[in-house]
């Protein structure tokens, strides 16, 4: 049962791309289309890849599976806990986005929920910044994250705020 709900060690940040691309078009579909429904999946998604990594998530194995082996850079690993680090962050504002709007009614504050949500995924999907990584990062050097946690990124103190690129540069 543990091994189900796992996260994977290394990920790669080209399937991450490519999910955080599905991410942004979902967001979008709220925030310009109105189609709130779209929090569902949202939620769910982010809640299944913190929980198990790719295995429950459909945005995720359509990423890992399809998109990214197509894709002519395929594979490029950084380390996993600052990407569910990330993911957990994208469910606690898809998560409150989606009950902000069904179960208060707070439209304004899920929108502006998806948008923050939107921007943050765009990053990551267009230039490869993963802001959750960087916030990991910046607890690490903080030491309000234990270097166990991330093994790969243990020698935080001679790496840039954004683990992912000094991991790839590494490789």
């Amino acid at each position: 049962m543990q091994r189900i709900f796992s996260f994977p060690e290394t990920v790669n940040e080209v399937a991450a791309r490519t999910v955080a691309t599905g991410v942004v078009a979902m967001a979008l579909a709220v925030l310009l289309l109105r189609q709130y429904w779209v929090l569902v999946l949202l939620a769910y998604g982010f809640l299944a890849r913190v929980a198990a990594g790719p295995r429950f998530s459909p945005l995720a194995l359509l990423a890992t599976r399809i998109v990214a082996p197509r894709l002519p850079k395929y594979e490029k690993m950084v380390p996993g806990p600052p990407k569910r680090f990330a993911q957990a962050i994208g469910a606690v504002f898809a998560t409150s986005a989606l009950i902000a709007h069904f179960g208060f009614g707070a439209t304004p504050v899920a929108l502006a929920l998806m948008a923050g949500l939107a921007a943050a995924a765009f990053l990551e999907a267009a230039f490869g910044f993963c802001l959750g990584c960087s916030i990991f990062g910046a607890l690490m050097k903080a030491n309000l994250i234990p270097e166990r946690v991330c093994v790969a990124c243990a020698d935080i103190t001679t790496r840039p705020t954004t683990l992912s690129a000094s991991y790839r540069n590494e490789k």
